[in-house]
């Protein structure tokens, strides 16, 4: 069901210095931040060969990222992102294997302009895992 990993997300506490250590001290091609109001958050995509980091920060106040942030002031690894083809048939096939889809089930459009859904991480194995169909 699940194709290859489209990426890691690391939630941070200072979006710039992430980017510039990544851009300047790995050597990798850093995207420009893009506001993500429906998701609370600012992303910056890290491009690698074989896949992307997301790099996360807080937008407003209500920001699922800002929670994490306040347990892990250092940042750290906040989701991984597989590729299905077809987002509706992985959730409905999840849910009959009684895995649980967080918020109302419905997916969202993604940072990439995909639809996205995330998987509660008490599923699997303290992870929590995002789908995008591609």
């Amino acid at each position: 069901m699940i194709g290859r990993l489209n990426h890691v997300a690391i939630a941070v506490p200072d979006l710039e210095a992430a980017a510039s250590q990544y851009r300047d001290t790995l050597g990798a091609r850093v995207g420009p931040p893009q506001d993500e109001p429906d998701h609370g958050v600012t992303v910056v995509f890290i491009e690698l060969p074989n896949t992307k980091i997301e790099l996360l920060y807080p937008l407003g106040e209500a920001s699922p990222i800002r929670g994490f942030l306040e347990k892990n002031p250092a940042g750290g690894i906040h989701h991984v992102c597989y590729e299905v083809d077809d987002i509706r048939a992985a959730r409905d096939r999840l849910r009959a294997q009684g895995a649980r889809i967080l918020g109302d089930g419905e997916p969202k459009i993604g940072a990439h302009g995909k639809p996205v859904l995330f998987l509660h991480p008490k599923d699997f194995t303290g992870t929590l895992v995002e789908l995008e169909q591609v």
